[in-house]
């Protein structure tokens, strides 16, 4: 005989409108504001009233909590929290440095990994340093605690040893967990060298010169200038 588990309760979110079938619900209004135990279908006929919808956001207390609201944008808003939460999960999670492909590794490159696990460390990630062996370089191996050895002091600053140093095959790995305390110390120092630089000033504009006022000359009713269209007048009307 085959046993079929049962896939258990599926959720499928807040009872809405006429999915609510208990007699009275615990009734916030679509103000926020408690109204207090209605009748249910008092209740739904208020958000009727108002174009919106009849939620039961808390079943578990009796009578249940309703709440008139945008079904909608409901829906929206959790989908969009549960988008954050995720996100910052994601965000949150275990970072490898490579320190190269074997220990022959230029110290200038140590130090650039260094420096990025740092990064990874203030922003609240754990860092998995990995060294890799090759060849005869697994008869050296204090080699590579040293280096481990002198990472972990390089990153004492913001970080606290998780698991130290072991072998896995020809892999040597550790792993450095961000220390709250240390990351704030460190971050107000960095602030206090570094103060962000103050706002700009408006300067303010120059205010438009008006322009030059030019003085007319008085005109001379006595000039000669003044009297020839007289005489041109006189021409005129001896010729005609």
């Amino acid at each position: 005989r085959r046993y079929f588990r049962s896939p258990g309760k599926i959720d499928r979110g807040p009872r809405v409108n006429m999915a609510i079938r208990v007699p009275n619900v615990r009734l916030i209004d679509e103000e926020g504001e408690m109204v207090g135990v209605i009748n249910t279908d008092d209740a739904r006929r208020r958000a009727d009233d108002v174009g919106m919808d009849l939620v039961e956001v808390t079943p578990d207390s009796d009578p249940p909590i309703c709440k008139i609201i945008d079904y909608g944008r409901y829906k929206y808003d959790l989908s969009k929290k549960e988008r954050a939460n995720k996100a910052k999960t994601k965000s949150l999670e275990m970072k490898e440095v490579r320190l190269g492909r074997s220990m022959k590794i230029d110290p200038h490159d140590v130090a650039i990994r260094v420096t990025q696990a740092h990064k990874f460390l203030v922003d609240g990630h754990k860092v998995q340093i990995v060294q890799n062996f090759r060849g005869r370089e697994m008869v050296h191996k204090e080699r590579g605690y040293d280096r481990m050895k002198s990472i972990i002091e390089r990153l004492d600053d913001v970080s606290k040893l998780e698991t130290p140093p072991r072998m896995f095959g020809r892999r040597m790995t550790m792993i450095l967990a961000p220390d709250k305390v240390k990351i704030a110390k460190y971050l107000r120092h960095k602030a206090k060298e570094n103060p962000p630089p103050p706002p700009p000033v408006k300067e303010a504009k120059p205010e438009a010169e008006a322009p030059p006022v030019v003085e007319t000359p008085p005109v001379d009713e006595t000039s000669p200038m003044n009297e020839q269209p007289h005489k041109e007048e006189a021409l005129t009307k001896e010729d005609a």
